[in-house]
């Protein structure tokens, strides 16, 4: 009885970080020689762009901006950018946890 409560809590230990998700964030670079007026990131499997991340900011040439990621079903995303032209630089599938992304023209679609 005793082994099978602790099977039990030991699932039930793992059971609730898996349905926690990944609460992280994603470092973002502009490389591109252009400012970036638009970022979207959205979990991979998603069919649609979240909401722009920089709201009313914009990320110039040089910089980089943090994006804080809470309670997503995992660590791996959709990111893109769009400068101030209106040419987007996407990077798909990018697992988060592991790596930061740094735009540059080659990123370009």
């Amino acid at each position: 009885m005793k082994k099978a409560l602790a099977l039990f809590a030991v699932l039930c230990l793992f059971s609730g970080s898996a349905a926690a998700g990944f609460d992280g964030y994603v470092e973002v670079t502009n490389d591109t020689g252009y400012d970036i007026y638009y970022l979207y990131v959205s979990h991979a499997k998603s069919k649609s762009w979240e909401e722009d991340v920089l709201d009313e900011d914009i990320l110039p040439d040089g910089h980089t901006v943090r994006v804080n990621l809470r309670g997503a079903k995992s660590s791996i995303f959709d990111i893109r950018a769009q400068d101030e032209d209106g040419d987007t630089y996407t990077v798909w599938e990018i697992d988060v946890a592991r790596d930061d992304v740094v735009f540059t023209l080659d990123d370009m679609d």
